[in-house]
C-alpha cells in the first residue's frame, strides 16, 4: 500500500501520497506515476523568495522550503553538471552507475518493472553521522519522462514488501531530478532536485534537518 509519514504537524496534509491505497488497486502506474511527474514539476515552478538557502559550495547551492507532505522540509539542490543530460540522467536512474558514484546507497534491487522507464526499487543506505542516523531501507516508484529538452527522474516511497529487521524504512516523500542541457553549452547539464525525506524512527529533528542537508 501507499503509506505517508506517520508525523503530523502544521504542513501535514491528505494529499495523494500521505493516503494509505494498496498499489495493486492503482488501475494504471502510469497515470500513478504521472501524477508524481505533476507534482515535481509544480515545484519547479516554485518562486525563488519561498526559498531559503540551506549550504551553498562553489558548485552546488541547496535551498529549503516546509514541506506541505510532511512535518519536515522540501530541499532543491541546483547545480552544473560536465555531461550531458542522459550521461547524467543515467547516473541518477536505478542501475549499476548509480551505485558507482552514490556512497552512502549500499544496495539496490528492481522489485518490480512496470515499463523501460517506470519500476519499483528497493534500495538501503549507511549510517550517517557517526551512525545516529542508523541504516536505512526505501522502496520507490521510480519514473523517468521527457522534460523540455532534457528528461526528468522521479519517484515516490511505497510501503511495499516485507521490511528488513536491521534497517529502519524510511518514506521518500514526491521527489526528483530535473535534467536540462545549458543554453550556451550542450556539453554541460543544469541539475536541479527536489527532495522531501522522512527518515523515521526515533530522530530528532536537529539531526533530521543536519542529515538532509549533509545528504542532498
Amino acid at each position: 500500500m501507499l503509506s505517508g509519514s506517520d508525523l503530523s504537524g502544521p504542513h501535514t496534509n491528505s494529499s495523494l501520497f500521505l493516503r494509505e491505497e494498496k498499489m495493486e488497486a492503482l488501475p494504471d502506474a502510469t497515470a500513478f506515476a504521472t501524477k508524481v511527474q505533476n507534482t515535481l514539476i509544480q515545484y519547479h515552478s516554485i518562486d525563488d523568495d519561498k526559498w531559503r538557502v540551506a549550504k551553498k559550495t562553489k558548485d552546488v547551492t541547496i535551498w529549503r522550503k516546509p514541506s506541505e507532505e510532511f512535518n519536515g522540509y522540501l530541499f532543491k539542490a541546483q547545480g552544473v553538471i560536465d555531461d550531458n543530460v542522459n550521461s547524467v540522467i543515467d547516473h541518477i536512474l536505478p542501475g549499476p552507475c548509480r551505485l558507482d558514484w552514490d556512497s552512502l546507497m549500499t544496495s539496490m534491487d528492481i522489485l518490480k518493472q512496470f515499463e523501460e522507464n517506470c519500476c519499483v526499487l528497493r534500495y538501503t543506505t549507511a549510517g550517517q553521522l557517526w551512525n545516529i542516523v542508523s541504516p536505512r531501507e526505501f522502496v520507490d516508484l521510480s519514473y523517468t519522462v521527457a522534460y523540455e529538452e532534457g528528461l526528468l527522474s522521479c519517484g515516490v516511497s511505497l510501503d511495499w514488501g516485507e521490511k528488513k529487521p536491521e534497517f529502519v524504512r524510511g518514506y521518500n516523500h514526491p521527489c526528483g531530478w530535473f535534467c536540462v542541457p545549458l543554453k550556451d553549452n550542450a556539453k554541460q547539464s543544469l541539475l536541479t532536485g527536489y527532495i522531501q525525506t522522512d527518515l523515521r524512527g526515533m530522530l530528532p529533528q536537529s539531526a533530521v534537518d543536519t542529515a538532509m542537508v549533509l545528504l542532498v
